[in-house]
C-alpha cells in the first residue's frame, strides 16, 4: 500500500478539516495509482487543504500537478449556526467565511505550495472553462443535490479512460449523513462508465471503464 511521507501525514493530521486518517490513506493510494497516467489530479472542495496535502504529495512524486477547486466561502453546513461552522475562518472585514488564507498557510507549512494549483471559483464555472483530461477527480464539495450533481456533471466528463473518480461522504444509511454524495456514487455505477475499486468508510474509489457519466 502506498503511503505518504511521514511529514506529509503529520501535516494532514494537524490541518483543519474533517477527513479521518484511514480515508486519507485510501485517498493517497488512489492518487498514486491515478498519477501513473501522467495527468493532473483534481480535487473539488478544498476547505483548508487537509486532503489537498495528500494529493500534492502523490502529485509531487509523479511529477504531475495537483489542482484544487473551491470558492472558499464555505459549504452549507459550514455557515454560522450550523454544525461544522468554524468562526476562526470568518473574514471579519466582510463577515463571510474565507478559508483561502488558512489553506495557503497549510500548504506553506508542509512545503507543498509549488505542487498545487488553487482554482478559486464555483466548481461548475471552473469545470466549464477547463479543457484538458484528468487522471483523478476527487469530489468533496457541497453536499446538497445541486452541488454534488454539479460537481459530478462538471468534472466527471474530463476524467480520462482508466482515470479515478473518488467520492467522499458516501452514506448509504440516511442516519449517518446526507444522501447527495451517495446518489452521485450510485449514478456513476449505474452509468456503466465506472467500476468500484475500493470502499474505505465513507470514501468510494471508482475507475473509468467506459464513456459517459
Amino acid at each position: 500500500m502506498a503511503t505518504p511521507k511521514p511529514e506529509t501525514l503529520a501535516a494532514f493530521e494537524a490541518a483543519k478539516g474533517f477527513m479521518p486518517v484511514g480515508e486519507g490513506l485510501a485517498l493517497y493510494e488512489a492518487a498514486v495509482a491515478a498519477a501513473a497516467l501522467g495527468l493532473p489530479l483534481l480535487e473539488v472542495g478544498t476547505y483548508c487543504g487537509r486532503s489537498t496535502l495528500l494529493l500534492a504529495d502523490a502529485a509531487r512524486e509523479a511529477g504531475v500537478p495537483a489542482l484544487t477547486v473551491d470558492h472558499h466561502r464555505g459549504s452549507e453546513e459550514q455557515q454560522p449556526g450550523w454544525e461544522y461552522h468554524d468562526p476562526t475562518v470568518v473574514d471579519p472585514e466582510v463577515g463571510l467565511m474565507d478559508t483561502l488564507p488558512t489553506f495557503r498557510r497549510t500548504l506553506h507549512a508542509a512545503g507543498l505550495e509549488e505542487h498545487v494549483i488553487a482554482l478559486v471559483g464555483r466548481s461548475p464555472q471552473v469545470a466549464a472553462a477547463w479543457g484538458g483530461p484528468l487522471g483523478l477527480v476527487f469530489i468533496d464539495g457541497g453536499h446538497t443535490d445541486e452541488h454534488a450533481t454539479g460537481d459530478y456533471e462538471g468534472w466527471a466528463p474530463h476524467l480520462a479512460p482508466g482515470g479515478t473518480l473518488v467520492i467522499h461522504d458516501v452514506f448509504p444509511d440516511p442516519a449517518d449523513g446526507g444522501q447527495a454524495p451517495y446518489r452521485i456514487y450510485l449514478r456513476a455505477l449505474e452509468s456503466g462508465a465506472f467500476e468500484e475499486v475500493s470502499v474505505t468508510d465513507s470514501l468510494r474509489v471508482l475507475r473509468r471503464v467506459g464513456s459517459g457519466v
